[in-house]
């Protein structure tokens, strides 16, 4: 079982809403490009996305103040 979330989260303004969300629309993209190539996965699209992340091919990116 993936508990990737300390892995992950390296900075304190990032959350767990942030990293559900990354992972979500970055395992849609996995779908959608095998989709489209009519490619069969080695994995779940979400194991996948965990992973890019874990191994920091992707990263999650936020604003430095919600404020303005």
């Amino acid at each position: 079982m993936l508990k990737p979330s300390a892995n992950i989260i390296k900075t304190p303004h990032m959350n767990q809403y942030s990293l559900v969300i990354a992972v979500a629309k970055r395992a849609r993209q996995i779908s959608e490009k095998a989709e489209n190539e009519g490619a069969k996965l080695p994995d779940k699209p979400v194991d996948i996305a965990v992973q890019d992340f874990v191994q920091e091919r992707y990263r999650i990116v936020e604003p430095e103040s919600l404020e303005e």
